[in-house]
Formats: structure tokens, sequence, C-alpha cells
């Protein structure tokens, strides 16, 4: 008899369940009124007197062991119910991760920043709240200079001298302040002008500006970089500049890319010419060099500006530039499969 409980105990320890039902069975076998534990302390009076004490041990064992194992099941099963409760069933498939998307602004900056770094340039960025001196002053824009009404300024209220900047030439300052020719960086950012918001213009947009100073400087130096741009940028090898002003470069041109004729939407952001504007461009003002303590006798350069919104409306067909500022999810999720 003794052998059989030791047995008994045996079991009880080895025994897994997986459902409260199973739990249930188990306990009624040993403990309930019917149970094996009750059949066998009925046997206790059977005993040999020299044994029921070893028995009696054996039995009291044989019964916490059954509780245990009965509280110890039920335990796990309700913790194992809570977690699924709260997670839900962790068997099933996970929901697909939603994958976000850059902005079309952010694309072609880094598309542009991409095609210039491979020939050099770096990227320098500098503040959106500027004074006077870098924003007009230093880029040959004196007080009352008529070329300041080019650009709608906001300025801030009750120090005319600070502003929001309308351009990111006044990086390029800052960095020729700061740095010794050889110089060639880009100047991504975004810009501000009191301008009315429509289809075609917007009060914030975002420039990216191109500088590159040394000796020996020349407009041939100036329009094959150009040309190489709007080749790796637009996959176009015709370009033309035309004569223009501004008050930084001098010459200054205005550059055109000739977009082709081949479809209804050619037609009509060219105006039916083939040909569509993309930047400005320029000599670098001897009195641009000067104001930033660079010898103009020694050295020359040239500089370029583009708007980025103007470059993705051309590269994405978007004919409205609010659409990049109004946030809509729709819009955005068109450039998931774009880096």
């Amino acid at each position: 008899m003794l052998d059989k409980v030791k047995e008994l105990i045996g079991e009880v320890n080895e025994f897994q369940a997986n459902s409260p039902e199973a739990v249930e069975d188990f306990r009624i076998k040993y403990l309930g009124k019917k149970g094996l534990l009750n059949d066998l302390f009925a046997e206790f009076k059977n005993v040999e007197p020299a044994s029921r004490k070893e028995f009696g041990q054996a039995l009291n064992t044989l019964k916490n062991a059954a509780q245990d194992k009965v509280n110890t099941l039920k335990d796990n099963l309700e913790s194992a119910d809570e977690q699924k409760g709260f997670y839900g069933d962790l068997t099933r498939p996970s929901e697909p991760i939603e994958l976000g998307s850059r902005h079309p602004i952010s694309i072609v900056k880094n598309q542009i920043i991409d095609v210039f770094s491979r020939i050099g340039f770096t990227v320098s960025e500098g503040p959106e709240i500027e004074d006077d001196w870098h924003n007009f002053t230093a880029l040959n824009l004196p007080e009352y200079h008529p070329a300041r009404d080019m650009q709608d300024t906001f300025f801030i209220e009750k120090d005319p001298d600070i502003l929001l900047r309308t351009h990111t030439s006044s990086v390029q300052v800052r960095y020729m302040e700061n740095n010794e020719p050889p110089i060639r960086t880009i100047s991504p950012g975004r810009v501000f002008r009191n301008e009315d918001i429509s289809a075609r213009a917007h009060c914030i947009f975002h420039q990216v500006e191109g500088l590159y100073i040394d000796t020996d400087v020349s407009f041939a130096d100036l329009k094959q970089t150009l040309l190489y741009f709007t080749k790796e940028m637009f996959g176009k090898s015709k370009i033309r500049l035309r004569p223009s002003y501004f008050p930084f470069t001098e010459p200054s041109a205005e550059v055109d890319i000739y977009w082709g004729l081949e479809t209804e939407t050619d037609y009509k952001i060219t105006k039916g010419t083939g040909w569509l504007e993309i930047m400005g461009c320029g000599m670098v003002d001897p009195n641009v060099l000067k104001n930033a303590n660079i010898d103009p006798t020694k050295y020359s350069g040239y500089a370029f500006g583009m708007g980025i919104e103007r470059i993705a409306m051309l590269l994405y067909q978007i004919p409205d530039i609010r659409m990049f500022y109004e946030n809509d999810v729709r819009f955005l999720e068109q450039f998931k499969t774009v880096l």
C-alpha cells in the first residue's frame, strides 16, 4: 500500500494540464469526496501498526502535493488568460506595419544634395531668423537699394534689423566669413517672403543655393556644373542661359532646360516653347567677396539657386504648390515607393 502512495505522489508531481477542465478532473480524482485520497485514508485502519506512521506521512505528502498542484495549475492558466486578454491572441499573425513616406520636398532636396556631393560640394546651414547685413547688405543690397523690393520681406516687429531670411544666400555669406577659399558648398533651407499664396506661389518655400570660389573660376565652369546637374537630375542635356539681373552676381543669367514637347503636359508647363526655367545663376559680384573679407583680385566664383518646390512640381507633375503644405495623407502616400 505504501508503494502505491509513493507511486501516486510521483504521478501528481509529473501531472500537467492545459485547460481548467483537466485541472478539475485531476482535483476530483485525488481530492474529491470519492477521490483516491479518501479511499486511502479509509484503508489507514487496515495498515499494520508499525507502518502507520510512515503511511500517514506519505498520505499527507500526497494530499499536499495534489492540493499544491491544483493551485499552481489554476494560477498558471489564469495568468495565461489575462495575458491573452490584454494582448489579444498571441498566436495570430501580427498586423502589417504601416510604412511612412518621405515628403516630396525632402526627396527632391536629398536628390539635389546627392548630385552636387558627387562633385565635391559640401552642405552648409544657417539661421532662418537673420539680420539685415547677412540677408541684404553683404549681398550688395545696401539700405534703400531698389532691388530690395524684389523680395517682400517679413521683418521682426520692433526690430527692423531682424527678419525672416528671404533666401539661403545669407548662409553663403556666413560660410565665406568663416572659411577661406577654395569654397564649394550648397545651402538648402526654408525661406520666407511676404507673397500671396496661390497655386504657383507661397509665403514659405525651400531653396538650394550653391557657391564655388577659387582662383581662375570662370563662367564656363558654371555652365559645365549646371549642365552636369540637369543631366543627373532631369536626364536633360540641353540648356540655355539667358541674361538676367541679380544684385549679388555679375554677370547674371536664368537657366532654362529643354523639357520637350512630347505630351500635352509638356505644352502646358512650357507654354508651347519646350523650354522651362529652373534656376538663376551668375558670377559672384566682387563687392560680395569684399564684404566677406575675400580678395576679389585673387579669387572669383560662381553662385546659383533654385526652388525645391519648383523642381518637385516638375519631376512629379504636381499642379499646385499648396499641396506640399496641406499634410494630406492621400497625397503623401503616393511617395512611399520613392527613397
